[in-house]
């Protein structure tokens, strides 16, 4: 990592734990590594800024809140719709992710959302909401319920040991 010392490697490091639910997590953060706090979002900020850190945000597990009903949602719009279809669908409070991918031989699809429920005919409803007010450049979509939960993690910044026995 160009650009990173040994203190930005302890931030990173102190940072893959997550974050105290404290008021002032980046000061209690900051005492964890003998820094100040202003020092902690400084080096994040540089660090985002740089790329070192692409996302930075909150892991939330859905299910332990009773948000039970979770659904990706699929969907086949023409690719010079997609921007502006991505900007009304995060206009909807329930839509709590969006994003491109490219799109794969046998599947159509370009623009992902997630919507997370407590029930499922809710859901579905939020999903025609959505629907509806992209009208006509949606070509397609499909919804897709999660069916088992798997474990969610944030970042991890430091390489991973070799494996014993391993080459190379």
């Amino acid at each position: 990592m160009t650009g990173v010392d040994r203190t930005d490697r302890d931030l990173l490091a102190a940072l893959e734990e997550g974050l105290a639910f404290v008021p002032r997590p980046y000061r209690a953060l900051g005492e964890s590594l003998g820094l100040g706090e202003d020092e902690v979002i400084a080096r994040l900020e540089r660090l985002i800024e740089t790329g070192v850190i692409r996302r930075f945000g909150a892991v939330v597990r859905h299910r332990a809140l009773g948000y039970v009903a979770n659904a990706m949602v699929v969907w086949d719009i023409a690719d010079e719709d997609v921007a502006a279809a991505a900007t009304v669908m995060t206009g909807f409070s329930f839509v709590t992710l969006c994003y491109r991918r490219p799109r794969r031989d046998g599947w159509p699809y370009s623009l992902f959302c997630m919507i997370h429920g407590r029930e499922r005919e809710v859901v579905l409803a939020q999903v025609a909401e959505v629907r509806a007010a992209l009208g006509a450049v949606v070509r397609d979509h499909a919804v897709l319920f999660s069916t088992r939960a798997f474990k969610q993690r944030g970042a991890r910044y430091r390489a991973a040991p070799a494996l014993a026995g391993s080459h190379g």
